[in-house]
């Protein structure tokens, strides 16, 4: 039997920052942070994205937000760019990627407690390394509330058991639904974006299948801390990733209308 193609696994030894900041030096990148009602958050977050030396363009796409996120990231030096209506992570996502001419796109999260530090340097490391490689997902630890672990609830009992059985190779993927993604421009405009919270498992299927499994990657984040939501809200989101999973496996499912 052939060995299992399985996505790359940096740890944060492989690291070299130096290396890193000598490669960039060719390649252009655009951070994009979707975000709705995180203007409790947003500053931080774009602050530090701001902080990086390896950041060309920086856009916050304001999904329809009731609270200042727009106003806290504009102050805080993201461009933001505001959808009409309410449209979904994903299609916000897709918005900002419309809206970009890097060469590589790296996707944050709004609602970050914890410092980001060195993300941006560690998620484009494998691209910049590595030219096979598409897109590159963060993985690490989540506390919940005063515990070291057990965030990412969705994670663990929906994105992680469906891609193991039924995606060889995709349940390897430590996060799958991780918010720190960074992919060539090509590979996602190859791509169909899911509107909702289906298109993190979506990305990773429709990646792997276009450019295969080894096309992909995870490099460790260290810790992540940030706003846990209360188990009622998780319900949607589940439903969102297994939904994707399955159309794509080809299970015809009815129409959530």
């Amino acid at each position: 039997m052939a060995p299992l193609d399985v996505p790359a696994t940096f740890t944060r030894d492989e690291h070299d920052l130096a290396r890193v900041r000598e490669r960039a030096q060719a390649t252009s990148v655009a951070v994009i942070v979707p975000a709705r009602d995180e203007a409790a958050t947003i500053g931080p977050v774009v602050s530090a994205i701001a902080e990086s030396a390896f950041v060309d363009e920086l856009l916050v796409v304001n999904d329809h937000s009731s609270d200042d996120t727009a106003t806290v990231a504009a102050h805080h030096g993201a461009q933001v760019l505001t959808l009409g209506r309410p449209s979904g992570k994903g299609a916000a996502m897709a918005a900002g990627l419309a809206a970009t001419n890097s060469e590589i796109v790296v996707f944050l999260d709004a609602d970050v407690l914890s410092p980001l530090g060195d993300f941006v340097a560690r998620l484009i490391e494998p691209l910049l390394e590595i030219p096979d490689l598409q897109l590159v997902k963060g993985f690490y630890e989540r506390p919940l509330h005063d515990r070291p672990t057990g965030g990412g609830r969705v994670n663990e009992l929906a994105a992680r058991p469906i891609l193991s059985l039924l995606f060889p190779g995709l349940g390897e993927m430590r996060q799958p639904l991780a918010g720190e993604t960074a992919a060539r421009r090509g590979a996602l405009e190859a791509i169909d974006f899911e509107v909702g919270y289906g298109v993190e498992i979506a990305l990773l299927i429709d990646i792997a299948r276009k450019f295969g499994v080894a096309s992909l990657a995870q490099v460790d984040l260290g810790v992540r801390r940030h706003r846990n939501r209360p188990l009622e809200e998780l319900r949607p989101m589940a439903g969102d990733v297994l939904r994707a999973a399955l159309e794509r496996f080809g299970v015809e499912l009815p129409s959530n209308g």
